[in-house]
């Protein structure tokens, strides 16, 4: 990802700034960086506290979008309760605008102490330590200019604001699961099972922001390779060990706040093996550690066959996602971008009295509505060959507009349906596709077939033109392409 290769070429310029150069041998690896990007100038880092604030914003719109359907969800919930129980509906109605309103207070300021781990995410963690550590040391260097400084600042403040609100974020999962619970004891008894909607959107909204944590927290192994430098490096080290956030979450002694916490009434190892064996023993186990291990196997034997159910579920194994009791569509928290599939394919004709041999060539960018169902425009463009192998000649045929639809049908095989427009003849003017009633019509339904080797992606379509009867020239009915997914 751009983004975090972004992160850490900026934390490892951040980290090498801190080590004196004279204590730096001058064919070092980290001599060589810290020259290569000594041009870096003060507008990459705001481009980077940017890139920071539009991730907080993005994660800040959706929670706010996903609480206004949730709320709505209940004030339809409101209105069924209304018919049987006027006096529930009034507190059901007075209950959630209270709490849709103390979440919106709690999303509009982000929390500064992260108590969850379930919140913490390393990369930001690093990146605002980084920066923390050369603002807090920058005054001493003599390569930093208060302009460079006053960027740090920015960056850490985006960095914390971040953050804090994926903490938000954690309490305000937190509080809809409880709501959840809440509306379910207080509802199932009158209206049977009314909160299947709602459990979806709490289910989407949780799968989002999981979704959001993985692009923040995901470097590649160019990414993890520079951060490996900055790790082995000692001051910064044993900055980090004292003051990121996971020192806070874990104080260890000389770490963030009174170090005498960090152990204080903490059992040693052996008075813990001591203890185990005492009740194992007594239960009749034979051999305690024997029983202990196998009871750990059992267990993660269990754990996996959960999580399994969550991947077939619903693609998810995050501990913080609950079971969904429907059929998600993974493709709902995916970013729009996400959710385009490009393709190349190709398809050749064979000649008539009328045409010579052609290839069309055309590019698709299909747009998934869900798993199973794929809907895309297309373009393509007609190449002639001649009229056989004694008289090959490269010409331009035409052009074609495409659209269609992938429902899948079973395994890798999905039904094709589609609509195009051809112009069949060549054209040296723009102005001369305007005639509308030079382009032929072709109705177009099959099967597709697709395949994957490796990384790369394909698929065989073959399909009957249902129109190619009435077109004059006419053409092939049965069109075989061959495609390329990227």
């Amino acid at each position: 990802m751009t983004f975090i290769r972004d992160i850490a070429l900026m934390a490892l310029l951040l980290g090498c700034a801190c080590v004196s150069k004279a204590q730096l041998p001058a064919d070092s690896a980290i001599g060589k960086l810290t020259s290569w990007m000594s041009g870096l100038k003060n507008k990459s880092i705001h481009a980077l506290e940017k890139q920071y604030d539009r991730m907080e914003a993005r994660v800040t719109r959706q929670t706010e979008h996903y609480l206004k359907k949730l709320e709505k969800e209940e004030n339809k919930l409101k209105k069924k309760l209304q018919r049987t129980d006027s006096a529930k509906a009034a507190m059901l109605a007075q209950g959630s605008h209270g709490f849709y309103g103390q979440l919106r207070q709690k999303l509009g300021q982000p929390d500064s102490k992260i108590t969850q781990l379930g919140s913490y995410i390393p990369a930001l963690d690093s990146m605002q330590t980084v920066s923390k550590y050369l603002s807090q040391t920058g005054t001493k260097l003599g390569n930093l200019s208060p302009e460079r400084l006053d960027a740090l600042n920015g960056l850490n403040s985006s960095l914390g604001k971040l953050q804090g609100q994926m903490q938000n974020v954690m309490n305000i999962k937190a509080m809809l699961r409880q709501r959840k619970e809440q509306l379910k004891q207080q509802l199932e008894n009158v209206l049977g099972k009314p909160l299947q909607n709602f459990n979806k959107q709490v289910y989407y909204y949780q799968a989002q922001m999981e979704e959001y944590k993985r692009m923040m927290s995901d470097p590649d192994k160019m990414a993890e390779k520079l951060l490996s430098v900055l790790r082995n490096t000692p001051a910064f080290q044993d900055f980090m060990s004292k003051n990121s956030i996971l020192a806070r979450l874990f104080p260890m002694p000389g770490g963030y706040g009174d170090p005498s916490l960090a152990l204080n009434g903490l059992q040693t190892r052996t008075s813990v093996q001591e203890q185990l064996a005492r009740q194992l023993s007594s239960a009749g186990s034979g051999n305690p550690q024997q029983y202990l291990q196998q009871q750990i196997q059992q267990a993660q034997g269990e754990l996996n066959q959960l999580k399994d159910k969550i991947n077939k579920a619903g693609g998810q194994s995050s501990s913080d996602l609950e079971m969904p009791d429907f059929k998600p569509n993974k493709q709902k928290t995916k970013t729009f971008w996400k959710r385009i599939e490009y393709g190349l394919n190709i398809q050749s004709q064979k000649t008539n009295s009328l045409l010579p041999v052609t290839s069309d060539l055309a590019l698709t960018a299909g747009y998934k509505l869900n798993d199973k169902a794929t809907v895309g425009v297309g373009a393509g463009y007609k190449m002639g060959w001649g009229k056989n192998i004694n008289n090959i000649r490269v010409t331009g045929e035409g052009v074609s507009l495409r659209s269609y639809l992938d429902i899948k049908y079973k395994g890798s095989i999905w039904i094709t349906g589609g609509y195009e427009l051809n112009y069949q003849q060549s054209f040296t003017k723009i102005e001369q596709l305007k005639n509308l009633d030079a382009w032929q019509r072709s109705g177009l339904v099959g099967l597709t077939k697709k395949y994957r080797i490796g990384k790369k992606k394909g698929n065989l379509q073959l399909l009957w033109d249902f129109l190619s009867y009435s077109q004059r020239p006419q053409t092939q009915p049965l069109k075989f392409r061959i495609g390329y997914m990227f």
